[in-house]
């Protein structure tokens, strides 16, 4: 069991869905020997996890990731207005 199912559950989540899905997700979740909301959950779970890991992940292309390692080792020099802004604070 997961640590999302296994950990002590204090939040709700309510839906509604039609009778032909809920029978799928009963179905399923008797195959997996899950109940109904451990089997909702898990999955959920499981793929909020990849949509937020795909928005906090970045794809460059070999040529954008050279570009960006080169920036990064050789910064361009601050501007004026950028020293002048540097110096107030």
């Amino acid at each position: 069991m997961s640590s999302v199912t296994s950990a002590i559950q204090s939040a709700r989540i309510n839906l509604r869905t039609t009778p032909q899905a809920k029978a799928t997700i009963e179905r399923a979740a008797t195959m997996m020997g899950a109940t109904v909301s451990g089997f909702v959950l898990q999955n959920a779970y499981e793929a909020a996890r990849r949509v937020v890991a795909d928005d906090d992940s970045l794809m460059l292309s070999q040529q954008a990731f050279q570009s960006f390692v080169a920036a990064c080792e050789k910064p361009a020099s601050p501007t004026p207005a950028l020293q002048e802004l540097m110096a107030r604070l």
